[in-house]
């Protein structure tokens, strides 16, 4: 099994999910360098201490795969001085908004009928492998950003599980990371303090009943199931992972390199 580096990242008051992906192992014995990498749920919420915190880090870019209904819902992020941020939208606003709603508002009979039987991680299942195949062209600009400019980076989306979580695979596996320790930096995000807080309407009298979050579980968990779905939708579509990364990605092997010698020790 794939030793791992100890988490010493902090729990910020106000952003979710956030860490250092600095440590992880790469398959010819190198290790992605602390402090060039990093990833967390939205900084809409960030408080003037984790504020702080996230300005010393000397970031040079933000991605946020947030779309307009997130940012409408959550709010934009806090501005961090001196650093640039840029927002890729990995899904669209449009893309489920009925769905998303019955998952805030929706009574106990409505959510079983959406998300029983294994309905809740299918839907994710889909979403991950749509994300793979449909947005090539942002994941290549974000690598593509790495390797010329962009370092340090956090990236995050609402949560920092799917979007992030499938943006930080895609970085790691061109940097060539071991997949034992992709998984074991996806799967972080189960973690109780790193969560995604549910928000339902008060109104419903079961809003937060055992059933209802044992319905939504799906939605806000990281299974391994999923990301092993994006790997096969990558086999699958382009053969193999070198071939996703050039001809997929667009990723030449000098711009590849050049992200290696930015993020590997």
């Amino acid at each position: 099994m794939t030793q791992q580096v100890p988490s010493t990242e902090p729990e910020l008051a106000g952003v979710r999910n956030f860490r250092d992906v600095g440590g992880l192992p790469t398959v010819d014995g190198r290790r992605v360098r602390q402090g060039v990498l990093f990833r967390s749920g939205h900084l809409a919420h960030a408080t003037e201490q984790d504020t702080s915190f996230l300005s010393a880090l000397g970031l040079h870019t933000v991605f946020d795969f947030r779309n307009a209904a997130d940012k409408k819902l959550e709010g934009p992020d806090v501005e961090l001085p001196g650093v640039r941020n840029v927002n890729l939208p990995l899904s669209d606003p449009a893309d489920g908004a009925e769905f998303w709603k019955m998952v805030r508002d929706g009574d106990l009979a409505q959510l079983r009928s959406i998300l029983a039987d294994g309905k809740g991680a299918d839907r994710m299942i889909a979403s991950y492998r749509l994300i793979v195949t449909g947005r090539t062209a942002e994941h290549s600009r974000v690598l593509h950003a790495l390797a010329e400019d962009s370092v340090p980076a956090l990236m995050h989306c609402a949560a920092g599980k799917d979007r992030a979580g499938l943006s930080i695979a895609v970085t790691l596996l061109a940097l060539g990371v071991e997949r034992e320790a992709i998984l074991a930096d996806y799967l972080q995000s189960n973690a109780k303090h790193r969560r995604y807080k549910v928000h339902r309407s008060a109104d419903t009298s079961d809003a937060y009943s055992p059933e209802v979050m044992e319905l939504l579980s799906p939605l806000f968990d990281a299974r391994a199931e999923y990301l092993a779905a994006a790997l096969e939708t990558v086999e699958d579509t382009w053969g193999g992972v070198e071939t996703y990364l050039e001809r997929g990605l667009g990723l030449a092997p000098q711009t590849r390199e050049r992200l290696r010698e930015r993020l590997l020790d």
